[in-house]
C-alpha cells in the first residue's frame, strides 16, 4: 500500500504547467503585415469616388458597360471599400444594377 501513495518523479515533471510569461518576446520575423524592418513597402493611395471626380450625377441603368465594372465575375455587386465609390453613389449604383438586372440587361449570376 505504501507503493500506491507515492508517485514517481518523472510523472510530476510532465504534468507541471509551464509559466504563462517567461521573459521578453523574441522579435518577429520579417515578411509579415508590416513588410519587414522598414515598415510598409508601398504607399496605398486613398480611393476617390469615380462619379464625384467626373461629376456624374445620374447613374443610368441602361449604361451596361459602366455597371459591369462594379459587378464581380460571379454577379455580386462589388463593395465600396474595394471600388472606392462614395456612399451616396454606391447606393445609386446598386439601384441601377438591380434595375438593369430586372429588365435583363445584366445577368443575376455568372454563366458556368
Amino acid at each position: 500500500m505504501a507503493d500506491e501513495t507515492t508517485s514517481t518523479p518523472s510523472t510530476e515533471q510532465t504534468s507541471a504547467p509551464r509559466p504563462a510569461h517567461s521573459g521578453p518576446r523574441p522579435p518577429r520575423p520579417a515578411g509579415g503585415p508590416g513588410g519587414g524592418p522598414g515598415g510598409r513597402k508601398f504607399f496605398r493611395r486613398k480611393k476617390v469616388c469615380k462619379f464625384c471626380t467626373e461629376k456624374i450625377d445620374q447613374i443610368s441603368y441602361r449604361d451596361v458597360r459602366l455597371l459591369q465594372g462594379f459587378v464581380a465575375e460571379r454577379g455580386k455587386i462589388v463593395p465600396r471599400r474595394l471600388t472606392g465609390v462614395c456612399t451616396r453613389h454606391q447606393r445609386r449604383l446598386s439601384l441601377a444594377i438591380k434595375q438593369s438586372r430586372n429588365i435583363a440587361l445584366l445577368a443575376f449570376a455568372a454563366r458556368f
